[in-house]
């Protein structure tokens, strides 16, 4: 499992309740989503390769 980095996010209070509102719709943590609608931004930018690990985990998301 590849290793997870923390750190502080300033957000503005309407988007964390969005995306709060998003995540629960989803079953996520709010963490969870925020990963997840970085990593679908990044793979759409052609960003990040698609490779075996993300398909695993983009496998697991939609589980």
């Amino acid at each position: 499992m590849a290793q997870k980095k923390a750190f502080p996010l300033r957000i503005n209070e309407d988007i964390w309740l969005a995306v709060r509102r998003w995540s629960d719709d989803e079953l996520r943590s709010v963490n969870g989503q925020i990963e997840y609608l970085l990593r679908d931004a990044l793979r759409k930018a052609g960003r990040i390769p698609k490779g075996p690990q993300e398909n695993k985990s983009s496998n697991q998301e939609n589980s």
